[in-house]
């Protein structure tokens, strides 16, 4: 990502509503595995993640990130197992994380094939990966471009991706669903002005307190949803977990 929109980033992730409910909806995934499973997060970035789980009791955690001064901020934040390492060759011995996390990654790279196929060699046998990446085609817009994508997926596409490189799907779903009308109307006028030559930058703003805690509330609600086995038919993002083969 650009420089100027991975400082922001870093300010508003420990607290803006997006980070916050997608930090829950990961909980709600992974809190019947037991706090001793070895969990690596790929692009932890500074460290919130990896901060909440700690809290919540997890005991063996990791994290990498490409970028050397999101990990400088980790360990500002006294996380202490994290390292520069590249996605696609973490160096990681063969089998040995219980679970990986790559939330919002994976549209990072360019390759993506070959950062799945890494992160199958260094689960072990049955170990699950939990992925989010950005939903629909016709979503995209200079947020992603900013953000460096080199694309969205579909529901079928992430599967096909997931299954051609060694894993098998536990649960997918749409995420995000309570807000797909509106940030698909904001998206598309977006593009109508940015032809027009007046739209352009991210879409990451800070939020005023109530409605920032609102929105964390409706996608609470929706996460509830998604952790009693309900799946969404649309959402700006997309989600799977994935057992290793």
């Amino acid at each position: 990502m650009e420089k100027s929109y991975a400082e922001k980033y870093h300010q508003l992730e420990e607290i803006y509503w997006w980070f916050h409910a997608r930090r829950d909806m990961i909980y709600k995934l992974i809190k019947d595995y037991g706090r001793d499973v070895r969990i690596l997060e790929v692009g932890c970035s500074g460290g919130a993640l990896l901060k909440f789980l700690k809290k919540q009791g997890f005991k063996k955690l990791y994290g990498i990130d490409i970028d050397k001064d999101a990990i400088e901020i980790c360990r500002q934040k006294d996380i202490s197992d994290v390292s520069v390492a590249d996605a696609e060759k973490t160096a990681f011995k063969d089998q040995k994380f219980d679970l990986i996390i790559a939330s919002d990654i994976l549209e990072h790279i360019r390759e993506e094939d070959r950062a799945l196929l890494e992160w199958n060699r260094i689960l072990k046998p049955g170990g699950r990966l939990f992925i989010f990446v950005p939903a629909f085609k016709f979503l995209w817009s200079q947020h992603d471009k900013v953000n460096r994508h080199y694309r969205r997926y579909s529901k079928a596409g992430l599967i096909e991706i997931l299954e051609k490189n060694g894993f098998r799907i536990e649960k997918v779903s749409y995420w995000n669903f309570s807000l797909f009308l509106p940030a698909t109307l904001i998206r598309l006028t977006k593009k109508l002005f940015a032809r027009n030559g007046t739209g352009s930058g991210d879409q990451l703003y800070g939020t005023p307190g109530f409605i920032n805690k609102t929105l964390e509330y409706v996608l609470g609600l929706e996460n509830r949803l998604l952790s009693g086995g309900i799946n969404l038919p649309v959402g700006i993002s997309l989600f799977a977990v994935a057992r290793k083969l």
